[in-house]
Parts: C-alpha cells; sequence; structure tokens
C-alpha cells in the first residue's frame, strides 16, 4: 500500500513471485467512473471509493475460497478505515499491509516519467493528504532497488510465518 507512484505494482509483483503466489492491481478493480474523475484531476470522495473496497474485499475472500496460496494486491489504502474495510474483521496476521514509503519528490520524479496510467501527478498531494500511517504497517522504504524491497518484504513476511 501507499501512494501512487511509489511502485506497488512491480514490488508487488515481485513478492508474489517469491512466494510463488498469485498478483493482482486493485486499479483494474476501479469503475470506469473512478479512472475517470482520476484522469480530469479529480481526487476521489470516500464515496467514491466504497463500492470499489467492498470489491476488493469480495477478491480477497474469493483467493482465499478458491487457493491457498499467497495472495498479492497491490492497493493505495492510504486511510486505516480504507484497509479495515479490506480486512472486515480478519484476525491479526491474516492480512498484512506494506507499506511502501517514500520522499514526494523521489515519486513525484517517478510518475511524471512514467506513461499511460490515468493517476495524474497533479493528484500526488491529494494522496499525501489522507495518509495514515500507523502501527500495524510493515513499513518499507521505496529508496532501494525493487528488487531489494521485495526482498527486505519476503524476508519480513517469512519471519512472521
Amino acid at each position: 500500500m501507499g501512494v501512487s507512484g511509489c511502485g506497488k505494482t512491480e514490488v508487488g509483483q515481485r513478492v508474489a513471485e517469491a512466494f510463488g503466489g498469485y498478483f493482482e492491481d486493485a486499479d483494474d478493480f476501479h469503475p470506469e467512473e473512478n479512472k475517470a474523475k482520476m484522469r480530469a484531476g479529480i481526487p476521489l470522495k470516500d464515496e467514491d471509493r466504497w463500492p470499489w473496497y467492498r470489491r476488493l474485499r469480495e477478491r480477497i475472500e474469493a483467493m482465499r475460497a478458491d487457493s491457498t496460496m499467497v495472495y498479492v494486491l497491490a492497493c493505495s489504502a492510504l486511510k486505516a478505515v480504507y484497509r479495515d474495510r479490506l480486512r472486515a474483521g480478519d484476525g491479526q496476521g491474516e492480512i498484512v499491509f506494506v507499506h511502501l514509503k517514500g520522499a514526494r519528490d523521489l515519486i513525484f520524479s517517478r510518475m511524471s516519467a512514467r506513461q499511460g496510467h490515468y493517476m495524474p501527478v497533479s493528484l500526488l498531494d491529494s494522496q499525501f493528504a489522507i495518509l495514515e500511517e500507523t502501527p500495524d504497517l510493515m513499513t518499507v522504504s521505496i529508496e532501494p532497488s525493487q528488487d531489494a524491497i521485495a526482498a527486505e518484504i519476503v524476508n519480513q513476511l517469512t519471519l512472521q510465518l
């Protein structure tokens, strides 16, 4: 989890691969209306997000029912209440939120360089504004390479299992 441009997709794919698991990006579950708002530089409101988070929780439950493999979902989940919606009453440790944390300037430069994404760099500050860092997050710096970040996450998760 983390703000747009922090590397959720690339790192998440590597973590899933390391565990022989399955990766998905929550962006793929956004309704077209949400993507259109973001393309237009309009930050989403919670009312826009609730159906999306409901779909994501349903997907988490479906993956649990269909498979015993590790499921990695890249999702911004910036507020504690969003993470609570994804947990939906799960016990401690059933879902681990890894916060990919980085400086605004670094993320801004990464977002500015990427092509074809609907999330404009103009919305980055709105994401930092609502980001809630809570003690339950596994926080990992995005300064190293994506391979090194993924290796750190795999190591920390393996220690927890």
